[in-house]
């Protein structure tokens, strides 16, 4: 009888175990999906000419008029209220193309608004990319 109590513990215990595992695992790996996709720059192009696309650069003001794509708003990501601001001009049913210089503060952006329920389409390699694929800016 000892022998199957025992057995009853140890059971019970490694299926306890197991299944604070699986969700520990199952709780991490939800908490590392990206919440936006990544386009080249034909795939942003493409994405960008449809009318219904909101354009988002994240660069500085400055960096913005120096040159920004086509219909682009310009909402600087290194701002503190930067999710504030995009919250209230973003709209949540479109979905937004979203870009910086090289892509890394698009995609900081993008995960942070995507988090928010956006659905978002980050630029691989920035308007640096844009510009060397000779696609057409805007200067102001």
């Amino acid at each position: 009888m000892l022998r199957n109590l025992s057995d009853k513990i140890d059971m019970k215990t490694i299926l306890t175990c197991l299944l604070t595992v699986l969700g520990l695992n199952t709780a991490c790996s939800q908490g590392g999906e990206k919440q936006y996709l990544d386009a080249d720059v034909n795939e942003f192009a493409e994405l960008v000419a449809d009318t219904n696309v909101v354009v988002l650069d994240v660069r500085t003001a400055s960096e913005f008029a120096e040159g920004h794509l086509e219909r682009a708003i310009n909402i600087d990501y290194h701002q503190s209220d930067f999710v504030e601001k995009a919250k209230a001009t973003l709209p949540l049913d479109k979905k937004i193309a979203v870009y910086c210089r090289s892509g890394r503060r698009s995609a900081g952006a993008a995960g942070k608004l995507g988090d928010d329920g956006y659905k978002l389409v980050n630029l691989k390699g920035g308007i640096i990319a844009w510009k060397e694929a000779d696609m057409p800016i805007i200067k102001e």
